[in-house]
């Protein structure tokens, strides 16, 4: 309703000044058709401001902040550097004549639109490397946290990523890069079906994650002069370091880099691991067995997390929910294991 009253407000004062103009005696009274022509085209170009209004709803603030900050400091040097050429002009008295005001306007009106367009370049540029600050006043969307999270690819493709952030572990802003995106879905063209259900679970988990509105997602579209002729994981690692952030990853190899280059990663597999329930020795679990182990009289049997169960004495119970005794666990990047001795049978699954 607000934005109703603004733009009927928005069309009567156009309508206004149109009414102002021609009845302010610029006109020529011998061609009539110049007032209806004003009027007409002051209703038509507020009617053409508010459909372009109307058609981008979703104003990029950074790109508009940019452009003002950048109209202001342009016009601003332009001005400074108005002041400081004026001693090159003689006045138009001394000169006789105002040839040379025309070309001191002329000057100032060259510098002006030259230091704007320099000016709102580099701010659009740059945009992403600092915020518009003044003393005490912060022109910027409040960013949670201090330092980013950057995501791979893997960890996207796991999915456990939104589980994770959708229960507020994770209270800084989510970095998500434009080519990772772009890997995404060149996963989910493939003409391998695995990769590319793969891939379009990935997209789903990216949507997933940008509708939520209490999650702060960010898409990196910037190309940093670091990226070229890099391979996505150096992209990754070049970026969390220019942004200070970590990244939340579930390649192995990826972790290793990451940290060669004193870059924080959270690995989604150790932080699932550190979740997991401890077993002491000697502790007392319940199992099924599945399946027969490799070694003689092994059986094979999984927790509910998926955590694989090694039961000594447990091959002839294949099928069967069994009590056992943990003699070790084995806790590795990769997984977790437990070993374990039979003790007796609970039910016979069929």
């Amino acid at each position: 309703m607000g934005m109703i009253i603004l733009r009927a407000i928005f069309v009567m004062v156009s309508i206004g000044l149109a009414v102002g103009i021609i009845y302010s005696g610029v006109m020529p009274d011998d061609q009539q058709w110049l007032a209806p022509a004003t009027l007409v085209g002051a209703i038509l170009l507020a009617l053409g401001v508010i459909l372009a209004d109307i058609f981008t709803p979703r104003k990029p603030l950074d790109v508009i902040s940019a452009v003002y900050f950048g109209l202001i400091v342009g016009l601003f040097l332009a001005y400074v550097a108005g002041l400081a050429i004026m001693p090159l002009f003689p006045s138009p008295m001394a000169a006789g004549t105002v040839q040379y005001e025309k070309v001191q306007a002329a000057v100032q009106l060259v510098l002006g639109v030259v230091l704007c367009y320099t000016c709102i370049s580099l701010l659009l540029q740059t945009r992403n490397d600092f915020r518009f600050i003044i003393p005490y006043v912060e022109f910027s969307k409040e960013v949670k946290g201090r330092r980013p999270y950057i995501l791979d690819t893997s960890v996207v493709i796991d999915g456990r990523v939104a589980d994770v952030v959708e229960s507020h572990v994770f209270d800084s802003q989510l970095i998500m890069p434009r080519f990772v995106i772009s890997e995404l879905q060149g996963i989910a063209d493939s003409s391998d079906r695995l990769r590319r259900s793969r891939g379009r679970r990935g997209l789903d988990i990216l949507n997933r994650l940008r509708n939520n509105p209490e999650v702060d997602m960010q898409i990196f579209d910037r190309e940093l002069p670091e990226f070229a002729g890099q391979p996505v994981d150096l992209k990754l690692v070049t970026l969390a370091k220019h942004l200070e952030g970590k990244l939340i990853t579930n390649d192995y190899n990826l972790n290793k880099v990451a940290r060669l280059h004193g870059v924080g990663v959270i690995n989604l597999n150790d932080l699932a691991n550190a979740l997991k329930p401890i077993f002491l020795p000697g502790e007392q679990v319940e199992v099924r067995i599945v399946k027969p182990g490799e070694e003689a009289g092994q059986g094979v049997g999984y927790l509910d997390d998926g955590t694989m169960v090694v039961i000594e004495g447990g091959r002839d119970h294949v099928h069967e929910n069994v009590m056992i005794a943990v003699t070790s666990v084995l806790q590795t990047s990769a997984g977790r294991m437990i070993f374990g001795r039979y003790e007796s049978s609970r039910q016979k699954v069929s």
